[in-house]
């Protein structure tokens, strides 16, 4: 049997999904999540991902003809295409990954603009994208709106009660509470414990969501094209009360995978089934128009606020995201706008 393997590289690890080059919206025959230890090179877990998944391909007798990887910026693009060589692999940046899975399963409306709210560990990407063009219409990225901010919260309210833990054991007890409605937390020096709601933590989170989803309103303001939806990506999205919240705020239908923390492999997958190259491709979104800074938000209460950085691209002319030829998307006539973050002027 023919297999594919689509790989998502984050600052927190990387995750892997292998499957039947016809089947990459099924359940995939085996995946795997590896966390990146605490200063580690972000490279490390994708190379264990993709050794894990070829372990698991011969496991079964089978092979792996095309294998992709999703890529935040030039530098991830650098090391991965480094590391890999210049086998059968395509990069393939993240948010046209994340759309590409989004517009298969028929998760998306086939008109207005749909702001792709990425929440991961490091901080929160913005991408807005013209349902009906597929062109970018604008990005962003605050690093100070992540989960690794709401780690810290949940960690600093635990030691206000008494369980004194890490950020990372927090980390744990928060994800949690994305299926259950209760978790119990442990001092493991003193064994002394503290009961946790999902009502909790969607208290202890309101402040940061609060400028998260005013963060979505400046970035359509700015683009002059409201967002009509929002696609809630990353494993931070599984947060019921985040969803709640975000709803209410808003006003805006939201789309929300069953695995968003899988949404970046899976759509590297639907690249990785497209035919073979001998050589290293990459498909970029490709925009026109310029990046200009944008404040972050600030709060006068979280350092982590007030050192985030915030940046948004404007495409003034789009032609696409993707026409695959020879492996390479490039949409004719455009050129590729990078989202880098910026510092950005402290408010008025």
């Amino acid at each position: 049997m023919v297999l594919v393997l689509g790989v998502s590289v984050g600052s927190s690890g990387a995750r892997a999904v292998l499957t039947h080059s016809d089947q990459p919206h099924l359940p995939p025959i085996d995946r795997c999540h590896i966390p990146r230890p605490a200063g580690a090179p972000v490279i490390d877990p994708v190379l264990t991902a993709v050794r894990r998944m070829h372990t698991a391909a011969r496991d079964r007798d089978e092979y792996i003809t095309g294998t992709a990887v999703t890529c935040r910026d030039h530098t991830q693009v650098e090391l991965v295409g480094e590391a890999l060589g210049t086998g059968r692999v395509t990069l393939v940046d993240e948010p046209l990954a994340q759309l590409r899975y989004l517009r298969f399963t028929e998760q998306l409306p086939v008109s207005g603009s749909v702001m792709l709210f990425d929440l991961g560990a490091s901080g929160l990407t913005l991408t807005q994208v013209d349902c009906r063009t597929d062109s970018v219409i604008a990005a962003a990225q605050c690093p100070g709106l992540g989960g690794d901010t709401y780690d810290q919260l949940l960690c600093e309210w635990l030691d206000r009660a008494g369980v004194f833990t890490d950020e990372a054991a927090a980390g744990r007890y928060r994800e949690a509470l994305s299926s259950a409605r209760v978790v119990t937390a442990a001092d493991p020096g003193t064994a002394e414990r503290a009961v946790i709601t999902r009502s909790d933590l969607t208290d202890l989170c309101a402040e940061p969501v609060a400028e998260a989803a005013g963060l979505i309103r400046r970035v359509s303001e700015r683009s002059e094209t409201p967002a009509e939806t929002v696609a809630l990506l990353g494993g931070c999205a599984r947060n019921p009360g985040l969803r709640t919240r975000l709803a209410e705020l808003l006003d805006l239908p939201l789309v929300c995978d069953r695995e968003p923390e899988y949404v970046s492999a899976r759509g590297a997958l639907l690249f990785a089934a497209q035919r073979p190259a001998a050589a290293t491709r990459t498909a970029h979104i490709r925009a026109g128009g310029q990046v200009v800074p944008l404040s972050p938000p600030v709060t006068g209460r979280r350092k982590v606020y007030a050192a985030a950085a915030v940046t948004i691209g404007l495409g003034a002319t789009v032609a696409g995201l993707l026409t695959a030829q020879n492996g390479t998307a490039q949409p004719a006539g455009s050129t590729y706008v990078p989202t880098d973050v910026l510092d950005a002027p402290p408010e008025p």
